[in-house]
């Protein structure tokens, strides 16, 4: 689906589609790397870019920070990994979101 309203992070040109996209992530622990399917992301048909925004980014970060890691598949869908129950509520160590 085309949003004419969205500019591009990158090229800031309006065009960006959003999409669905795989990507791969490295877990907090840096004991491996996982493959996460079906991500939220855009897709910029001028500078061919495809990416996540900030927001989701720091999303899918503070899910892994939360979650016990140990029990993800390789791959899993942006969706499973987002109803994996959080040993934490949120992420105390992140102090980025304190004024």
């Amino acid at each position: 689906m085309t949003n004419n309203s969205l500019k591009c992070d990158w090229c800031e040109e309006l065009n960006l589609q959003e999409t669905k996209a795989v990507v791969h992530w490295e877990l907090p622990d840096g004991s491996r790397a996982i493959t996460i399917t079906n991500v939220p992301s855009y897709y910029c048909d001028h500078c061919k870019f495809s990416y996540q925004r900030e927001d989701l980014v720091k999303t899918i970060e503070d899910q892994l920070f939360l979650i016990s890691t140990e029990l993800l598949p390789v791959s899993v869908s942006f969706e499973e990994l987002m109803k994996q129950p959080r040993l934490l509520k949120r992420n105390y160590f992140d102090f980025s979101s304190f004024n």
